[in-house]
């Protein structure tokens, strides 16, 4: 597998079955902003795909300004996710379809043949993660005694980043 091939299975892995996630890009106005987002897909370069109205202001923007950054989290098991990107605009009926699935129906109810039914696809620079492998248990507790000693909570984690 060469780096690249490996760095793309890194992240997939990392963010596993987390299918929701925060989108940020920049609005007309060059300001930050962020709306969620249903992941659809992580490819085998490792870029995430969504899909998107083609009448929304992200849609827009990021023909003008496409780095965006997209994060996930699994709260419950404390995992996190940064991915920061070059996103880039497909409107391509054969991709709508073999990304079609019920969940998208809902959005777009005229089906995959939907006109405004169009996806974005990040194009991963890097990827920044935190995960824990403490149980829930251990990291409230640790939490609650740092709150009360005033020090840092000891929880048995890692941070990392994944070159794209």
């Amino acid at each position: 597998m060469t780096a690249d091939r490996h760095h793309a299975a890194a992240l997939a892995d990392r963010i596993g079955s987390m299918r929701f996630a925060m989108f940020t890009f920049r609005d007309g106005y060059d300001h930050l902003v962020s709306q969620p987002m249903t992941k659809q897909d992580v490819d085998a370069e490792g870029g995430l795909w969504f899909f998107v109205n083609s009448t929304t202001e992200l849609w827009d923007s990021i023909a003008h300004q496409p780095e965006v950054n997209v994060s996930f989290a699994d709260n419950e098991n404390s995992t996190y996710v940064s991915v920061s990107g070059r996103a880039e605009r497909v409107v391509d009926r054969a991709q709508v379809q073999a990304r079609w699935n019920p969940m998208v129906q809902a959005w777009f109810p005229a089906g995959p043949e939907d006109q405004h039914a169009v996806l974005v696809r990040v194009d991963p620079h890097a990827a920044e993660y935190w995960d824990s492998n403490d149980s829930k248990m251990v990291r409230l507790f640790a939490m609650a005694k740092a709150a009360v000693t005033g020090t840092q909570p000891d929880v048995d984690g890692e941070h990392g980043t994944i070159k794209l």
